[in-house]
């Protein structure tokens, strides 16, 4: 089957990044946006994120879109920081073409922005009123905390962002340009955001065979989030988009319109 036709869309961000992004409109005429963040080094060309796109636009529209420092965005990647942002205006674009809900399906570090992006209250940058509040929140095979070095993939990405010759790797081979330097100061992690969700329905899901991150990580994220949530622990499955199946991506879809 051929994926859905998508636009290409050029956004800003409040501290004016260029965004990268396309609007694959839904097969069937409705009002429900999803937005969808992939995770660090992937981008909104890729095959699997193509597919999930394709997959979802059963259920919605979606904005799908590069995050700072990925694919054709501009700007540097701060690995989940100011990522905060980019969701943000993508958000933001959703409204403004017309969507009355609208959702955010995140994986990885893009499950984990979505959750802070959920929990995120108060003003913008500036002191703007933000405009960017979502009515459903999933995060899938996302991290809890930040620093994770527990399983070896993890310690390859730590390598790729601190050392100069991994930010160079990440660079040439998956054309991810990583800002140097530390957080300062460091953000909220994601289960600390996740506890500003509610009333925001909330899905988290995650693989029992996730190399990246293990489940404490998902349950930490659904402990501390207030109702409504679900917890889907999925057999089988590892991490993030190049794991997902269409399946699973259906359900999510499915979970999107009842709880949006």
């Amino acid at each position: 089957m051929p994926l859905a036709p998508s636009f290409a869309v050029m956004l800003r961000t409040e501290d004016n990044v260029r965004i990268d992004a396309a609007h694959t409109p839904p097969r069937e005429p409705g009002d429900l946006g999803i937005v969808l963040a992939h995770g660090f080094t992937g981008s909104l060309r890729e095959r699997p994120t193509r597919r999930i796109t394709h997959v979802l636009s059963g259920f919605g529209g979606v904005v799908s879109f590069d995050f700072r420092g990925h694919g054709r965005s501009g700007g540097e990647s701060t690995v989940g920081d100011l990522e905060i942002l980019d969701l943000d205006a993508a958000v933001r674009h959703a409204r403004a073409i017309g969507y009355a809900r609208v959702a955010v399906v995140g994986f990885s570090m893009g499950g984990a922005v979505a959750v802070r992006h959920a929990g995120w209250r108060g003003p913008g940058p500036g002191g703007r009123p933000r405009g960017g509040e979502v009515d459903a929140v999933v995060s899938v095979s996302a991290p809890a905390r930040w620093y994770y070095r527990g399983t070896r993939p993890m310690r390859q990405v730590h390598w790729a962002i601190e050392r100069p010759l991994g930010r160079w790797a990440a660079r040439v081979g998956k054309g991810t340009r990583i800002r140097k330097g530390v957080w300062d100061p460091v953000p909220l992690a994601p289960h600390e955001a996740a506890a500003c969700i509610s009333p925001t329905p909330l899905l988290v899901v995650h693989g029992d065979v996730d190399a990246f991150f293990p489940l404490d990580h998902a349950h930490q994220i659904h402990d501390a989030a207030g109702k409504p949530k679900e917890l889907w622990i999925e057999p089988g499955y590892g991490h993030a988009e190049s794991a997902a199946t269409p399946e699973l991506v259906r359900r999510i879809g499915r979970w999107v319109v009842a709880n949006s």
